[in-house]
C-alpha cells in the first residue's frame, strides 16, 4: 500500500475513534511531512532505520516537545498499519521520545488578570477573557462551544474535550453577566457562543488567539500572553485558595494526575518567592 493511501485509511479509522478535529489536522499535516521526505513509496518499504534518518534530521529544528509530537504520530501510524496487516513487522515499535523535563507552567498575577481585565473593550472581548479565565477551558474546547452547551442556571456548560470525552465546566457571576450581553448584542443566527466581528461565524483557534493577543497588547503587559496561560492562571487561582490536587485535575479534564501535579511545583516556588520577599 503506498503511504497516501495508508495515511488516508489511518486518518479515516482515528476518526470514527473520535479523534478531536485539532488532533486530526495535526496528524495530517506530520503525514504530509513525512511524506514530503520519503516521497509517496510504500509504506512497508520504510525500515528503522528510515525513521531514525527522517528523526534525526527533525531533531536538528525541532524542539525536544516537538520531536515527542511527531515520533509519537509515526508510532501510531506504523503500528495501525501493523496491526492492520498492511506491514508484517512495525519498523517504529522501539523508537523513543526524547526525555523532556517537565516545566513548571507559566501563570499570571491577580494583577496581570486585573490589566488584561481592563483592556477588554468589546462585550465579546470581555465575554472572551472571563470564559477563558473563569472555565480554564482549552481553546479548543471552546471554539466548538455551542449556545445550548449553556446551562445559565448553574452557570456551566458542557464542553468536548481531549479524546472527544465531555466534561461539565463552570464559570463565575462575571462572566455570566458579559456572556449574556455579548450574545444579546448578537444578531446573528449562528449556534456558536463564539463568532467573529465580521461576517460572523464560528470562531477559529487561530482568530481566537489573535483576539487575546490584542487584548494583551493594549493591557502593556510586559509578557507573550497566550491562551494557554489563561488556563494554568485557573489552575493556580484554584491551588493559592485552597482545592484539591484531585479536585483540579477533574476541573481541568487531565486524565493522568501527574499532569496536574505540576501545579504542585509552582505552589512551592511561590512560597520560596513570598520568604525573600517578606524575610
Amino acid at each position: 500500500m503506498l503511504m497516501s493511501e495508508a495515511t488516508k485509511s489511518y486518518e479515516s479509522d482515528k476518526r470514527i475513534e473520535g479523534f478531536s478535529p485539532q488532533t486530526l489536522i495535526a496528524y495530517k499535516l506530520q503525514a504530509k511531512l513525512l511524506m514530503n521526505y520519503f516521497g509517496n513509496t510504500k509504506i512497508k518499504h520504510i525500515t528503522t532505520q528510515h525513521l531514525k534518518q527522517y528523526l534525526g534530521e527533525s531533531s536538528k529544528e525541532l524542539k525536544p516537545s516537538s520531536l515527542s509530537h511527531r515520533i509519537r504520530f509515526i508510532r501510531s501510524l506504523f503500528r495501525w498499519s501493523h496491526e492492520e496487516g498492511i506491514i508484517e513487522t512495525n519498523p517504529a515499535s522501539k523508537i523513543k521520545e526524547p526525555k523532556v523535563g517537565k516545566r513548571i507552567p507559566k501563570f499570571l498575577t491577580e494583577r496581570e488578570i486585573e490589566h488584561l481585565r481592563d483592556a477588554c473593550f468589546t462585550s465579546m472581548e470581555k465575554a472572551l477573557f472571563e470564559y477563558m479565565f473563569s472555565t480554564g477551558c482549552r481553546i479548543g474546547e471552546i471554539v466548538t462551544l455551542d449556545r445550548n452547551s449553556i446551562n445559565w442556571g448553574s452557570q456551566s456548560a458542557i464542553v468536548r474535550g481531549k479524546g472527544d470525552k465531555e466534561r461539565e465546566v463552570y464559570f463565575n457571576i462575571r462572566c455570566d453577566i458579559w456572556l449574556k450581553k455579548y450574545l444579546d448584542r448578537r444578531d446573528d443566527n449562528d449556534p456558536a457562543i463564539f463568532v467573529t466581528e465580521r461576517n460572523p461565524h464560528r470562531m477559529s483557534i487561530a482568530q481566537m488567539r489573535y483576539v487575546i493577543k490584542r487584548i494583551s497588547n493594549r493591557a502593556g503587559i510586559n509578557k507573550i500572553i497566550h491562551p494557554h496561560q489563561l488556563r494554568h492562571s485557573y489552575a493556580t487561582h484554584l491551588l493559592n485558595n485552597g482545592a484539591p490536587l484531585e479536585v483540579i485535575q477533574s476541573l481541568l479534564g487531565h486524565e493522568k494526575s501527574e499532569t496536574t501535579r505540576i501545579y504542585a511545583q509552582l505552589t512551592g516556588r511561590l512560597r520560596q518567592e513570598f520568604y525573600r520577599k517578606y524575610f
